[in-house]
């Protein structure tokens, strides 16, 4: 009985289909119940064309750590994403590349050890014979100059489209896969940085980037306010809404959240973890209220 436990049955073809979609974390769990699924996974290279890393290894993954994961794949690797990966250097990046000539997204945001230098050099390679990268995100990248985003556009062939604020912080690690922008950084028209530029989903800002090229309160988040919940721009003192976070809100969506039952403020969606239940009663505290009352 034990041994028919340990061996089990050959997984389905829907197990190893469902295999290809999972960040490495969960990837690296399955092969711990039972063996005919670490065989699966070990065995079948499918599941390592697309490498994801977000929380909880990205603190962790070493440059010789991912190297050894992407062997899995080489030289077939299609899309590798790191997510906040401290510890990759230019120099494991490389390696990946050098093994893997075949990516079509890269994307490393968050990931504070690589260079700028570095990533012009990645995508170089990249796009070598005639070779197409689809998308490229590197924000969150120190020291990105103007320069360094026009070779990468040069490489890539840009194609700018729309990115809103709103629907950036509520990208699922899939919904980041998934996206067509080309590169996520541009040229902040307001403080001439390079940075996330995001666009103004209300109507009236639409019709006047339309008419005239350029809307004014398109650009990067230290430049304009948005309602973090649906992205437009909050043009005025008057626009803005307190909430029990940090984060700015429009009056529109200020009024549909639900308020904590002491000061009356509302939880952005990013934020309502935060939130305490009360018992035997409808409703919530926020943080605040509640370290002032117990």
């Amino acid at each position: 009985m034990a041994d028919h436990q340990e061996q089990g049955s050959s997984p389905n073809e829907a197990i190893l289909f469902v295999l290809t979609y999972l960040p490495l974390f969960e990837l690296l769990l399955i092969t711990r119940v039972c063996r005919s699924l670490r065989d699966a996974v070990k065995n079948d290279t499918l599941p390592w064309l697309k490498i994801v890393v977000d929380r909880p290894l990205n603190r962790h993954l070493s440059d010789d750590r991912l190297v050894e994961v992407a062997s899995r794949a080489q030289p077939r690797l299609q899309l590798l994403l790191l997510i906040n990966c401290l510890n990759i250097t230019d120099d494991g990046l490389f390696r990946v590349i050098a093994n893997n000539p075949r990516i079509t997204k890269l994307h490393v945001p968050g990931c504070t050890s690589l260079t700028p230098g570095g990533m012009v050099r990645a995508v170089q390679l990249l796009t070598k014979d005639n070779h197409r990268l689809q998308s490229l995100k590197i924000s969150g990248i120190y020291g990105v100059r103007k320069e360094d985003l026009h070779t990468l556009r040069g490489l890539i062939k840009h194609k700018r489209s729309k990115t809103f604020i709103h629907d950036y912080y509520k990208f699922s690690t899939m919904k980041q896969i998934e996206t067509d922008s080309s590169i996520d950084v541009d040229i902040c028209p307001k403080c001439n940085e390079v940075r996330m530029v995001f666009d103004c989903p209300r109507l009236l800002c639409e019709k006047q980037q339309q008419k005239a090229g350029a809307g004014e309160c398109r650009g990067c988040e230290s430049c304009i306010m948005r309602c973090v919940e649906c992205g437009v721009c909050l043009k005025g003192i008057q626009e803005l809404e307190e909430a029990s976070c940090a984060d700015a809100m429009c009056l529109e969506c200020w009024l549909k959240l639900p308020k904590c039952n002491f000061c009356n403020k509302p939880y952005c969606s990013k934020h309502v973890h935060q939130q305490h239940t009360v018992s035997e009663s409808t409703g919530f505290i926020c943080a605040t209220c509640h370290s002032k009352f117990n």
